[in-house]
């Protein structure tokens, strides 16, 4: 019987392939690649979740997980976290302008 689970309960065991994307992403020239980078990134743009799959479709998601994939997870980051921190800034100072 092949164990099927969410793909967070598989995390652990398949740190190993997480860590070779990311040295595999190191050595195409991006090296702040993380293996909780590459998780975050299937889990935002390819799972868009947390599905139920089995161990070996998680590690098959993890080797084809490409660069361009990984550089649009990126951008979007970035662009969301400018937004937070503008967002902030606009809080904060209608805090402080209105004290």
């Amino acid at each position: 019987m092949e164990i099927v689970q969410t793909v967070s309960e598989w995390k652990e065991m398949v740190r190993p392939a997480l860590q070779s994307k990311a040295e595999e992403f190191h050595l195409m020239g991006y090296e702040e690649a993380t293996p909780e980078d590459v998780w975050k990134c299937l889990v935002g743009k390819v799972w868009k979740g947390d599905p139920e799959k089995r161990i070996y479709e998680v590690v098959q998601d993890i080797f084809q997980l490409t660069t361009a994939t990984y550089i649009s997870y990126l951008t979007v980051s970035a662009q969301q976290n400018d937004d937070l921190f503008a967002s902030i800034a606009a809080v904060t100072n209608t805090e402080i302008n209105h004290h």
